[in-house]
C-alpha cells in the first residue's frame, strides 16, 4: 500500500514514451494501404462486373463500411487492446461467438494479406523478366514470417513519409492527367444495370480492411478518443475521394479495354501521363508501400491465433512464445503457411471471400455496441460513443448483411464453412476450458428482471478501463477497494444511520461501536457534515494505532442530517487514527474532485448495485497521490 510510488512512477514513464502515435500516422496507416490495396490491382478485377460505374460500387462499399469502421472506433477506445474489436466480441456476445469472430478477422486477414502478396508480384514479375507470380508471393511471405517472428517493429515515421510521398505523387498524377480524360471512355456507363453496382461494393470491400488496424496500434495512441474516430473518418474521407478521381481518370485515359486487360491499369495510364520514368517511380513506390502494409498486414494476423489461445479457445501451444525473440511463433509459423497457400487461389475468388469475412466481422462490431449499451455494464465506458446510434448499427448491420447474401456461392460456402468451424471448436475443445461471462447474460437479465445471475464482466471491465486511462491505483484507491458499502433502501435519520455505520465499522477499526457512534455525533454537533445537498462526509479522529477506514453509502430515499428538505443520499463515512491526520486530508481532497464531477449524482442514483457503487468511486477522474 505505501511501496507504490516508485513502481507507480516507473509504469507512468513507460505510459508517456509508449503513447507516441499520432492523428497523422492512424491517417498514413490506414489511407495508404486502401489505396494501395484498392487501386492498384482490384479495379481491373472489379470493372468486368460494373463497367465505368466501378466508382459507385467504391462509394457505396465505403457508405456500408463506415457503420462497422465508427463501432470498432467505439469498441477499440474502451479497451485500447490488441487485437481489439475481437476482445469485446468475446466479451458481449460470449466464448462461442467470439471464437466464429476471432477466426473469421484472422482469415480476412490472411486473405487480405494473400492478395496484397500477390499485387507485390504483379510489380516485381515485369522487373525480373516475368518472374513466376506464386514464387515471387511466397517468398516475400517467407520473408515476413521470419520478420514477424524475430519481432522487428514496423517504423512507423517511415510509413508515414512513404504514404505521404506516394499521395502527392498521385496527385501530380491527377493533375497531369485530367486534361487527357476521354468522356467517351465512360460510355455506356452502366452497361449490366444498378444491382451489379451495388452488390460489387461487397467485392471490393476488401479495400476497408485497412480499418482493422487500427486495433493493432492502439495501445500506442495518444489521444484515443479523439484519434481513433478522428482518421477512420478521415480515412474514409480522404480514400473515397482518392477511389473515385483516380479510376475516374485511369480509365478516361485508358479505355474500356486497355483498363480490364492489364493486371495493374494506373501503371499504364501514369506511363501515358507521365512517361517511363513516372511509371518506374510509381512502381518502386507502389512495391515499397505493398511491402511495408503486408508486412505489417501479416504480423497482425498471427496475433489473432494467440489470442484465442490465451483465452483458451484453442489450443495452448498457439500461444507459446519463442525463447529467444519473445513472439508467438507457432502462430506466426502457421500463419505464413495459411498465407502461403491463399496465394494460389483464383484471385477473384481469394478477393471475394476476403471481402465475404471481413464484411461478418463488421456485422459482428455493430451488434457488440448494441449489446455492451443495451446490457446496462456501468463499467462499459468508451472515450468514443458512435453517434445517431442505434440507427447507424442497425443501418450497418442490414446493409453489410445484403453484401453478404449478393456473394457467390463459392464465398457463402467458405464463410459458412469457417462459421460452422469456430462453432464445432468452441463446442469441442474451448466449451470444456473457457467460461467467460459476457455482456448478453447482463441484457438477458435485463430483459427479464433478474438480478441474481453471478457475472464478473464488470469486474474485468473496470480492470481494462483503469489501464486504458493509465489509472495508477494510490492508497484512496486501495481502501475503496476493501471498504464497506451500504445500500440502504428506506429513509433514514441521521441517528440511525450512524448508529448503522458505527457498527460495521467497530469490526474493522477495533474501536467500540458506542465510541464511533459517540465520536460522530460529536462531529455533526460541532458542524453539519453535508458539504453539499445530497452529500455529507462525516469524519473523526480516534485514538493511537495505525487505521484508516472509509464506509460508502448509499440512501435512495435519503438520509436527514441537518436540513429535511436536502436529504442526504451520498455519504463517505471516514474513521482514521490520530497518526492518519495527513492522510485525512489527502482522502478528503480526492472525495471533494470525485463528487465535484457533474455526472456524479446521475452515476450514483442509477448504479445497480455496491460493485457499481464502488465501481464509481474508483474509475473517475481525479489527482492521484503516488
Amino acid at each position: 500500500m505505501y511501496g507504490l510510488r516508485g513502481g507507480a512512477a516507473k509504469k507512468r514513464n513507460k505510459m508517456e514514451f509508449k503513447k507516441a502515435v499520432n492523428l497523422l500516422d492512424i491517417f498514413c496507416i490506414t489511407v495508404g494501404v486502401m489505396i494501395s490495396c484498392g487501386l492498384l490491382v482490384l479495379p481491373a478485377l472489379a470493372y468486368a462486373r460494373t463497367g465505368a460505374a466501378l466508382i459507385f460500387s467504391y462509394f457505396f462499399a465505403g457508405l456500408f463500411a463506415i457503420a462497422g469502421a465508427l463501432s470498432q472506433a467505439e469498441l477499440i477506445s474502451s479497451t485500447l487492446k490488441s487485437p481489439g474489436t475481437y476482445f469485446y466480441v468475446v466479451r458481449s456476445m460470449g466464448p462461442a461467438i467470439g471464437t466464429i469472430d476471432g477466426i473469421l478477422t484472422w482469415f480476412s486477414l490472411c486473405l487480405r494479406s494473400a492478395f496484397l502478396l500477390m499485387s507485390i508480384s504483379f510489380f516485381i514479375s515485369p522487373i525480373f523478366n516475368n518472374l513466376n507470380f506464386h514464387l515471387i508471393a511466397i517468398g516475400f511471405c517467407i520473408l515476413f514470417s521470419i520478420l514477424s517472428l524475430i519481432g522487428i517493429k514496423d517504423i512507423i515515421r517511415f510509413q508515414v513519409i512513404l504514404i505521404l510521398g506516394f499521395i502527392i505523387f498521385l496527385t501530380i498524377y491527377l493533375i497531369m492527367g485530367i486534361p487527357r480524360v476521354n468522356l467517351d471512355n465512360f460510355w455506356p456507363f452502366m452497361p449490366h444495370g444498378i444491382t451489379p453496382v451495388i452488390t460489387t461494393a461487397g467485392f471490393v470491400f476488401i479495400s476497408y480492411g485497412e480499418l482493422l488496424k487500427i486495433a493493432s496500434v492502439a495501445e500506442d495512441m495518444k489521444n484515443p478518443d479523439k484519434i481513433i474516430p478522428t482518421g477512420l473518418i478521415l480515412s474514409l474521407a480522404i480514400g473515397g475521394i482518392l477511389y473515385t478521381l483516380i479510376i475516374f481518370v485511369t480509365l478516361g485515359i485508358l479505355g474500356p479495354s486497355n483498363f480490364y486487360s492489364s493486371p495493374t491499369p494506373i501503371v499504364q495510364s501514369v506511363y501515358l501521363v507521365t512517361g517511363l520514368y513516372g511509371k518506374w517511380i510509381l512502381s518502386m513506390w507502389a512495391i515499397l508501400v505493398l511491402i511495408s502494409t503486408t508486412k505489417r498486414g501479416i504480423a497482425l494476423a498471427t496475433r489473432y491465433p494467440a489470442a484465442l489461445s490465451k483465452d483458451r479457445l484453442l489450443p495452448k501451444f498457439l500461444s507459446i512464445t519463442h525463447p529467444v525473440f519473445k513472439t508467438p511463433f507457432i502462430s506466426i509459423i502457421l500463419t505464413g503457411s495459411l498465407i502461403a497457400i491463399f496465394t494460389f487461389f483464383d484471385l477473384n475468388i481469394l478477393i471475394e471471400v476476403g471481402s465475404t469475412v471481413l464484411i461478418l466481422t463488421f456485422i459482428f462490431s455493430c451488434l457488440c455496441v448494441i449489446i455492451m449499451r443495451e446490457s446496462g455494464i456501468k463499467t462499459y465506458t468508451p472515450k468514443f460513443y458512435t453517434p445517431f446510434y442505434p440507427w447507424l448499427q442497425i443501418f450497418g448491420i442490414i446493409s453489410c448483411w445484403f453484401l453478404v447474401i449478393n456473394m457467390s456461392k463459392i464465398a457463402l460456402f467458405v464463410s459458412s464453412f469457417l462459421c460452422a468451424a469456430g462453432i464445432a471448436i468452441y463446442w469441442f475443445y474451448g466449451r470444456i476450458r473457457c467460461q467467460k461471462d459476457f455482456a448478453l447474460l447482463h441484457l438477458m437479465a435485463k430483459i427479464i428482471d433478474k438480478d441474481g445471475m453471478n457475472i464478473t464482466k464488470e469486474e474485468e471491465l473496470k480492470e481494462i478501463i483503469q489501464e486504458r486511462d493509465d489509472i495508477i491505483k494510490d492508497r484512496f484507491d486501495q481502501i475503496m477497494g476493501e471498504c464497506i458499502v451500504l445500500d440502504i433502501d428506506q429513509p433514514m435519520k441521521r441517528q440511525d444511520f450512524f448508529k448503522l455505520a458505527a457498527k460495521k465499522l467497530a469490526s474493522r477499526t477495533g474501536v467500540n461501536t458506542d465510541e464511533i457512534y459517540r465520536l460522530l455525533e460529536e462531529r455533526e454537533s460541532k458542524g453539519c457534515t453535508a458539504i453539499s445537498p445530497g452529500i455529507a462526509i462525516p469524519h473523526i479522529i480516534t485514538g493511537e494505532g495505525h487505521s484508516f477506514e472509509i464506509l460508502l453509502a448509499r440512501s435512495k430515499k435519503g438520509i436527514i442530517f441537518c436540513d429535511s428538505e436536502n436529504p442526504v443520499k451520498t455519504v463517505f463515512v471516514i474513521v482514521g487514527t490520530k497518526d492518519e491526520r495527513p492522510f485525512h486530508l489527502i482522502a478528503l481532497s480526492a472525495i471533494a474532485q470525485i463528487v465535484q464531477d457533474t455526472s456524479f449524482p446521475e452515476k450514483w442514483m442509477k448504479a445497480k448495485n455496491e460493485d457499481d457503487l464502488r465501481n464509481i468511486i474508483l474509475l473517475c477522474q481525479r489527482k492521484r497521490n503516488h
